[in-house]
């Protein structure tokens, strides 16, 4: 086989373009610690809770993170299963069958989020 199959193919596309947003990236990166609102994303990540909302229905529209109601308030979560999955999804990409053993471990430099 190729690659993934096309409706897989199709939800990794969906992950990595709601991936492909610093601003995103750290909300993705505060949420790590917990539950946050968008009230408390806003002060923390400096931003305003209109953008941020916007960007938080992106990753909950893409299945990155979960959200709660409690009274007016919504509370957003990482979904740790669909984060998964996407760590499954860059496994498969890293352990092509026909690439040298060693060109896979030494390819490219760790990433590290903002």
């Amino acid at each position: 086989m190729c690659g993934p199959p096309p409706a897989a193919a199709e939800q990794a596309v969906r992950w990595f373009q709601a991936l492909g947003d610093e601003t995103r990236l750290r909300i993705i990166e505060r949420l790590r610690a917990g539950e946050e609102s968008v009230g408390n994303l806003a002060g923390v990540l400096a931003s305003g809770q209109s953008r941020l909302s916007f960007h938080l229905r992106t990753l909950k529209s893409a299945g990155l993170v979960r959200a709660r109601r409690q009274g007016r308030l919504t509370y957003y979560s990482l979904d740790f299963a669909t984060l998964h999955a996407v760590e499954q999804i860059l496994e498969t990409l890293r352990l092509r069958p026909d690439a040298p053993a060693d060109r896979n471990e030494a390819s490219a430099p760790e990433a590290e989020l903002p």
